[in-house]
């Protein structure tokens, strides 16, 4: 790889990872490529990314940036995933990846400002993603007023239930 292209993917890769939400680093050795080209087309479907890149031209892309620390867990073959979208999305299509493929193995990650070590990314990808967030936070904007109407009808439905009874009791 001649210099010009060198700098071309290096300008790629600052340009992928600004503004990413996570990054997960991990070995593929062994891994064949149909099931790589399966993780692809998953990870693309979830709005993720993946690449295998030089180590050396992602530590001078990271250079500078918040993504710096990851530069520790960049040794032998590394594929990168990475998110824009959901922190927890390329996490917990890694972790899938590495239980369903043994040679997959989970370097670390990048997440919040903070290096993750695999048990990190595992604890990542069990975050909710946000549409799971967004219907948490409608069914508790929705649980109040619920409630209220239930407390309001209660009284008159409790009325009516007596009177039933006493009805019933007497006839």
């Amino acid at each position: 790889m001649d210099r010009t292209s060198k700098e071309n993917v290096v300008g790629e890769i600052k340009e992928t990872f600004k503004g990413v939400m996570s990054v997960v680093l991990a070995d593929y050795r062994g891994v064949d490529v149909p099931t790589v080209t399966g993780m692809r087309d998953e990870l693309r479907a979830a709005g993720c990314g993946y690449r295998v890149l030089k180590n050396t031209l992602v530590k001078i892309a990271v250079k500078d940036s918040p993504l710096e620390e990851i530069s520790t867990l960049l040794a032998g073959p590394t594929a990168v995933l990475w998110s824009h979208e959901s922190p927890s999305a390329a996490a917990k299509l890694a972790v899938k990846f590495a239980k369903a493929e043994a040679t997959f193995q989970i370097k670390g990650g990048f997440f919040d400002g903070q290096v993750l070590d695999p048990r990190g990314v595992e604890n990542l990808s069990t975050m909710p993603d946000k549409p799971e967030l967004q219907a948490t936070l409608l069914m508790t904007f929705l649980a109040a007023p619920q409630d209220f109407v239930r407390t309001l009808a209660a009284g008159p439905m409790n009325f009516l239930y007596l009177l039933q009874a006493r009805e019933r009791s007497l006839g």
